[in-house]
């Protein structure tokens, strides 16, 4: 007899606010007027969030203890601010996969509190990731094909400033209609 073990599909995030989360999907409606339809998929602003850290399948049993090392981080950090940065994409500008917006800011506090999480996931079963943390809020997954040689990629972003109060575990289903985020668990930072 096989044993399943209930999980969800995780991540750990920063929320963004209203005014951030505008800025955002007014920036991909920008770049959306200079290309065919359906070349990107672009995603709904109220969507966008700062991932620290993707868990992907978690076993709903761990989130007792994950939300226990979320709210030790967060009790060690102090709330910081952050605003929004240039445009960007991954892998290159020649074959664009991933089009984002950077963070720019002090950033200095995003490294600490991101190294720290990941320290903290070690001991409960996920490994160091092999990637250097690129902090970037992603507005939109390029499908097959090129993008227009003659995108402008020089859009004006309102460089908009946001707090960071608290840290989400955040549980994503994928649904035709797009992913549902439910958050699971909020671990509030420390105020100055």
């Amino acid at each position: 007899m096989t044993h399943m073990t209930a999980t969800i599909r995780a991540f750990i995030a920063i929320e963004l606010p209203p005014d951030v989360k505008q800025e955002l999907g007014r920036t991909g409606q920008s770049l959306a007027l200079q290309m065919p339809p359906r070349l990107v998929r672009w995603v709904q602003p109220g969507n966008i969030h700062l991932t620290l850290r993707f868990l992907g399948d978690t076993a709903v049993a761990q989130l007792s203890s994950l939300g226990q090392q979320l709210d030790e981080l967060a009790a060690h950090h102090l709330s910081f601010s952050l605003q929004l940065g240039r445009l960007g994409c991954f892998p290159n500008v020649k074959r664009p996969r991933v089009i984002w917006v950077g963070i720019a800011g002090a950033k200095a506090p995003l490294w600490t509190l991101k190294q720290e999480l990941d320290e903290r996931l070690i001991p409960l079963g996920w490994a160091a990731e092999d990637k250097s943390f690129s902090a970037h809020l992603t507005i939109g997954r390029v499908n097959d094909g090129r993008l227009p040689a003659t995108l402008n990629w020089d859009i004006p972003i309102s460089p908009l400033p946001f707090a960071v109060h608290a840290i989400h575990l955040i549980e994503s289903r994928l649904t035709p209609k797009g992913p549902l985020y439910t958050t699971r668990h909020t671990a509030v930072l420390r105020q100055p």
